[in-house]
């Protein structure tokens, strides 16, 4: 059934006859007579009858009527989501990744394009980026937050930041205040640790044996902002990204470079939301 012979029958019920109808629709009289044969003949009832010089409804008509002007309200909901979307004025967008990125590197962005897009919501999952790109490909995510290299083959990968991996120190230990230590210093040192098997956790072990150094890795906490607090209570170091702390707080190791690379990614076989393209965007990145 098309829309056009809907709203022409409620344009004739609305003015009461055709003559009228016809002028707001801009239509002859003849095509509008036309259109109501149409309806009537799907619908398989008479819908109007004349009374002198109007029209009125039959009983089917009445019910045609009142369904009618509910399916017009439906698609004209329907057409407006749908266009709201498609400009960016509402959507979701379904984006994950570490703690970093979730704690210290979206917040900011997120605020900045939500007050040129306030209608657009966000939800955000924490998880470790091997998590993260599982759930990109289960599409319970959109884009993901991670560290790079990605596993699959099947995400498109946009390079976003590098994130430099810095040592802090309890104010009460040894090295609280010190500018820079040399890598050899940290041998046997105690060290709160990211969970084992995570990215980051292999890149910051990588590093150390490459420095060939060799630390007691007391706990393993996957909260950066849980990370901090241990270290504080326990007196000991961490390795964690340099966005998460004070640049006073950072102590330069000499002989040990820890950077990671991360990158946005979504699925290779799906078109991303207009919310999530133009985030995208937003983050300078391809979309």
């Amino acid at each position: 059934m098309s829309l056009t012979l809907v709203r022409s029958f409620l344009a004739v019920v609305d003015h009461g006859g055709v003559t009228e109808a016809a002028t707001t629709l801009g239509v002859s009289q003849s095509a509008l007579s036309r259109r109501l044969a149409q309806l009537q003949e799907e619908l398989g009832a008479p819908l109007l009858e004349r009374a002198g010089r109007s029209v009125v409804l039959t009983e089917a008509g009445r019910i045609a009527a009142e369904e009618a002007r509910l399916l017009v309200q439906r698609y004209d909901a329907l057409k407006k989501r749908v266009e709201e979307h498609v400009q960016v004025q509402s959507g979701t967008i379904r984006i994950g990744g570490g703690a970093t990125a979730v704690a210290f590197l979206l917040p900011n962005e997120i605020a900045a394009f939500r007050e040129r897009h306030p209608g657009i919501l966000f939800q955000l999952k924490e998880a470790g980026s091997r998590d993260t790109e599982e759930a990109v490909l289960r599409s319970e995510l959109e884009l993901g937050a991670v560290t790079l290299p990605t596993r699959s083959r099947e995400l498109i990968v946009r390079r976003w930041v590098e994130d430099h991996i810095v040592l802090v120190a309890a104010s009460g230990h040894r090295f609280s205040g010190r500018q820079r230590i040399k890598a050899r210093d940290l041998d046997g040192e105690t060290v709160i640790g990211f969970e084992a098997g995570t990215a980051v956790r292999r890149l910051i072990d990588r590093g150390l044996e490459q420095a060939h150094v060799s630390v007691n890795v007391a706990m393993e906490l996957r909260s950066v902002a849980a990370i901090l607090q241990m270290v504080e209570a326990t007196q000991s170091l961490a390795f964690v990204s340099e966005v998460a702390v004070p640049a006073r707080r950072a102590v330069a190791v000499t002989g040990l470079s820890i950077v990671r690379k991360l990158a946005l990614v979504s699925r290779a076989d799906r078109t991303l939301s207009p919310a999530s393209r133009r985030f995208c965007e937003h983050l300078g990145l391809e979309a």
